[in-house]
């Protein structure tokens, strides 16, 4: 259960909704975002190590050895069309299968996980791998509710969940009465540990 939530012997399960679906409100905002699919682009950040988005001002991003010219609120920076990155469209975010976004790029990918996390939804897949961000606290998201659920669903018919890839390989394995093999990697501290045994 999260922090703020005591689960009560005999009390329901709470609500997972929030935990693996965005709201209503979320997709608003986010439909509001300023976009142009023209300019809007992906430039590294040196102090945080990560990108932030700006507009192109000048130069081709096709190509490979121009420099290009890309305002980042009041600043200007000067990169090679090969360093910048083009910005999906508004309807792309928090997109549940990365495999569907429109410019597939570091930038790209690293901002659909971090704005799924930031709205507390730490799954998502990619392609067929499911990739799911440790949030270092307790969301109803392993509950006997959750798990009904993804119980006999496949994988494109409920929300981004680890429950939703080993269902599709116990389904498999039933089927073809072969065995499957599931892999989970990650850094130390990553929840590789607490993944398994919720697998199993």
């Amino acid at each position: 259960m999260p922090g703020h939530i005591k689960l009560v012997k005999g009390q329901a399960d709470p609500d997972p909704t929030e935990f693996l679906l965005p709201s209503i409100e979320m997709k608003r905002a986010d439909q509001q975002k300023v976009y142009d699919s023209k300019k809007s682009v992906w430039v590294s950040d040196p102090k945080s190590g990560g990108y932030r988005e700006g507009l192109l001002e000048s130069g081709d991003l096709e190509d490979p050895a121009a420099k290009c010219v890309v305002a980042v609120g009041h600043e200007k920076f000067t990169h090679k069309s090969t360093e910048i990155g083009k910005v999906n469209p508004p309807k792309f975010e928090k997109c549940e299968d990365m495999v569907n976004l429109t410019f597939l790029n570091d930038a790209s990918v690293f901002w659909n996980l971090k704005t799924r996390y930031q709205a507390k939804m730490i799954h998502t897949y990619s392609g067929l791998f499911v990739v799911v961000v440790n949030p270092y606290k307790r969301y109803p998201l392993y509950t006997h509710r959750v798990c009904k659920i993804y119980l006999g669903k496949r994988r494109n018919e409920v929300p981004p969940h680890l429950w939703a890839i080993a269902e599709t390989a116990y389904r498999n394995m039933l089927q073809t009465k072969k065995d499957n093999a599931m892999l989970i990697t990650g850094e130390s501290g990553a929840g590789k540990t607490e993944n398994t045994k919720k697998v199993i």
